[in-house]
């Protein structure tokens, strides 16, 4: 009977910077953990979202960065994991690309995220570290755009590795090379330190266990 009055519904804020295949991983252990369950998807910028969720309009926040406390409301910061980043392009491009990597990104082209999101941040901060400085011929802050101009030829994009397989598969494109020391990170946000809501715990769960595991 207790099952009865679990929550039939969750409602994610989902960080505008998430790449979606990674959002769809991450979600779906909550689907296959609670059947029947009514999931709704807010996406926005994380600092919207985690005052909605301030005022629990919102389950949970997923964010590819902790939240930072500039709203005077306590919210916990979740790591669900890690993990690096893989750069690919079109067969063309990957041929061309691939060899001396990742020396041969030194003037390559390349679609970055905008300096705004934490993958940029960490691609920038790589970047500099290790002299390497591909030519940035577009910059957009929707990831899936960004991926869709990619599989067009425009220029090499970086991706978590997590989600290598389906990206490879859903935008035919091929892997020029992987960065591990990139690091991704990727956190559930809640208004509360233990989590409570039966699906986020599944997520959580999951992420933690086999997504990054």
């Amino acid at each position: 009977r207790g099952d009865s009055r679990a929550p039939t519904r969750l409602v994610v804020g989902v960080s505008d910077s998430l790449p979606k295949l990674t959002t769809w991983r991450l979600l779906r252990p909550a689907l296959q953990a609670k059947p029947g369950l009514r999931l709704t998807c807010r996406i926005d910028k994380t600092e919207r979202l985690v005052a909605d969720l301030a005022v629990h309009a919102l389950d949970v926040v997923l964010a590819d960065a902790p939240f930072s406390p500039s709203l005077p409301v306590a919210l916990f910061n979740h790591l669900l994991g890690e993990c690096g980043l893989t750069v690919f392009g079109t067969e063309s491009l990957a041929a061309k690309y691939r060899r001396k990597f990742p020396a041969s990104l030194n003037g390559a082209p390349f679609i970055m995220p905008t300096p705004n999101t934490a993958m940029r941040r960490s691609l920038d901060a790589w970047s500099v570290e290790a002299d390497v400085r591909p030519l940035i011929v577009c910059e957009s802050e929707d990831v899936a755009l960004l991926q869709v101009f990619g599989q067009e030829g425009m220029g090499l994009f970086a991706a978590p590795t997590v989600v290598e397989a389906q990206i490879r598969r859903q935008y035919n494109v091929r892997v020029v090379g992987r960065l591990p020391e990139v690091r991704e990170r990727f956190y559930a946000i809640s208004a509360e330190r233990k989590l409570a809501h039966p699906a986020v715990v599944a997520i959580t769960e999951a992420a933690r266990e086999t997504l990054f595991g």
